[in-house]
């Protein structure tokens, strides 16, 4: 559940006008000044697909990487040609830094034109980077310096030290295979600071960090982010008519930010936006994300509710947890 925090960093630049939000990303990096996309089309002769290459319609927005309508994919979620070849320059190597990592996703084709599709991907990744060119600082010591030190989350970062190795929780054995799901190693600090799923945390410093959310920006009388900011945040910024990528919708279940579950994406979170629709109870307004893990955590203003499940459980069965914890904390309250 790193992207939230990474959101939280580039609106805290957007706020003190070094970022704007329909800014293309060419601004800050240039690398993606002249990136195109991959269409996949079968080849007459052969039968076979190939990916033929297309100009961008429009440029990608900081607002496309913040709603994941940037064009930017995971390689490792579903199959395509373009997916292939994030696979095959291997994008997620953590022995690199942001700026290689930058690097070398510009030279690949995107999924899909800005602007037209939710793909859940290595956007926030790129956000990462792009707090770095603006602020000056390794996004790390950003992080550190403008909100988990600020708002005491001394558990939170991107590894362990020494001294807390033996609370790292370990997954659960998956019953399919009789081991336990790979996880990164988190003892160290990595060279591929990722905004997109890099940090570690505990219950209690992300219940700090959603309580800061649900305040409306500030926690203990430090402001992180203003109101209206923090509401922007957690509106719905889909465009009418967005596609979804098809393992989205086969696949993300309770999580899918689709206006036909009564759901969409803003800036950093999925929100609800229809008080039915969803298989889930919540309130209109209610936003939230989960981890690869099964963690999960969601924020509903109207019934001054937070919650944060901790769990590691192959990803496969995480949705099972999601959608009960959900339900087991509704069904507690008495309005």
């Amino acid at each position: 559940m790193t992207k939230p925090f990474t959101s939280v960093a580039i609106m805290m630049l957007v706020e003190e006008g070094k970022i704007q939000l329909d800014d293309p990303v060419s601004v800050y990096l240039p690398e993606f000044k002249n990136v195109q996309v991959g269409v996949e089309k079968v080849n007459g002769t052969t039968g076979q697909p190939e990916l033929l290459l297309e100009p961008t319609r429009s440029q990608m927005t900081i607002q496309d990487l913040l709603r994941h309508t940037s064009g930017i994919t995971y390689g490792f979620l579903g199959k395509s040609l373009v997916k292939q070849m994030y696979n095959d320059a291997n994008v997620f190597d953590r022995t690199q830094t942001l700026q290689e990592f930058v690097s070398k996703l510009s030279r690949l084709p995107l999924a899909y034109q800005p602007g037209t599709t939710w793909d859940y991907g290595m956007s926030t990744d790129v956000l990462g980077r792009v707090v770095e060119v603006v602020s000056g600082m390794s996004f790390d010591q950003f992080i550190a310096e403008r909100i988990t030190q600020p708002l005491g989350l001394t558990d939170t970062g991107f590894y362990v030290t020494q001294g807390k190795v033996g609370r790292i929780a370990e997954p659960q054995v998956d019953v399919a295979t009789g081991r336990r799901p790979p996880v990164p190693d988190v003892t160290k600090r990595p060279n591929f600071l990722s905004g997109g799923g890099g940090m570690v945390s505990t219950a209690a410093d992300y219940a700090r960090f959603c309580q800061m959310l649900l305040n409306g920006g500030e926690l203990d009388g430090v402001r992180t982010l203003s109101p209206s900011i923090v509401a922007l945040m957690t509106s719905d910024h889909l465009p009418p008519g967005v596609a979804f990528d098809p393992f989205v919708i086969q696949n993300f279940n309770s999580m899918a930010p689709m206006p036909d579950r009564g759901r969409g994406f803003g800036l950093g979170f999925a929100v609800r936006t229809h008080p039915g629709r969803s298989s889930l109870p919540g309130s209109p307004g209610l936003f939230y994300w989960g981890g690869l893990w099964g963690t999960v955590f969601w924020v509903d203003p109207k019934e001054e509710l937070l919650a944060v499940w901790m769990v590691q459980v192959p990803a496969a069965q995480g949705g099972h947890y999601r959608s009960l914890i959900r339900t087991l904390v509704y069904q507690a309250l008495l309005n």
